[in-house]
């Protein structure tokens, strides 16, 4: 169940970065840090969901200077709390609305949505309005850069709406799917250290590349790039994830 800080907060931020997923290896972070700071050009950068910092505090480190937009205060502080961290700042808000004041610093050249993050905006409606929340941060020719999986739907066996991903004798997790709304919600069930288990569940709305183009177009935005991932192989019809760039035009 969400609460003020949404589906992530103290009891996932405090675990978050322990994550097992590969998205926190060094040489990720390293590739995904290289994309993003030349896609700024020298500019600033907004980053929708900002998390723990996870992508945040290396790009800011590499002289990009960084701002934030994320619902949960339990996560930001966990970032705040890292070298570094202090020197970010972050509206707390949800990413699809909420607006930064530029009025000194003036718009942005990049905007990122990361690690599939886009697809917590649970509906059409609230992914609709991301894009043209980052098309009104973006300077003219400014990049929205969003990572994220290509649906999974062909893993669904014929009759069945539920695919588990993660299996071990600490939890296990799955998602169930509804073709209909789009909606893929993950279930997590977990066995803590005295022998209890804990259950949480995430709503998602996967989204197609062709959609999110759309929701692009809608906001003025035209695309620059799709990448199979950070190491800018091509996207192609075997792709399980993409990188899409988009642009806003300077005319």
């Amino acid at each position: 169940m969400s609460d003020a800080d949404g589906y992530f907060g103290e009891q996932v931020a405090e675990r978050y970065d322990r994550s097992p997923d590969g998205e926190f290896r060094p040489d990720v972070v390293e590739r995904t840090v290289d994309v993003l700071a030349e896609l700024a050009g020298g500019g600033r950068a907004l980053e929708f969901g900002i998390g723990t910092g996870r992508i945040a505090l290396p790009l800011a480190a590499r002289g990009v200077p960084v701002h934030g937009i994320d619902l949960s205060r339990a996560m930001v502080a966990r970032m705040r709390s890292k070298p570094g961290g202090d020197a970010v700042g972050v509206s707390i808000g949800d990413f699809a609305t909420t607006t930064v004041d530029m009025t000194a610093d003036g718009p942005f050249s990049l905007a990122y949505l990361v690690f599939n993050t886009v697809m917590n905006l649970a509906d059409q409606d609230a992914q609709v309005a991301c894009f043209a929340n980052a098309a009104a941060h973006l300077a003219p020719g400014g990049c929205f850069v969003v990572e994220v999986l290509v649906p999974e739907l062909r893993r669904i066996p014929a009759g069945q709406n539920v695919v588990p991903f993660e299996t071990g004798p600490d939890g296990w997790a799955y998602t169930v799917y509804d073709t209909v709304t789009q909606d893929a919600t993950c279930h997590y069930i977990s066995i803590t250290p005295d022998g209890r288990g804990e259950a949480r569940s995430i709503p998602f709305r996967y989204v197609w590349p062709s959609e999110l183009d759309l929701m692009a177009r809608l906001a003025g935005l035209r695309l620059r790039h799709r990448w199979d991932g950070w190491t800018r192989a091509p996207f192609t019809e075997d792709s399980r994830q993409h990188v899409s760039v988009w642009e806003k035009p300077r005319d």
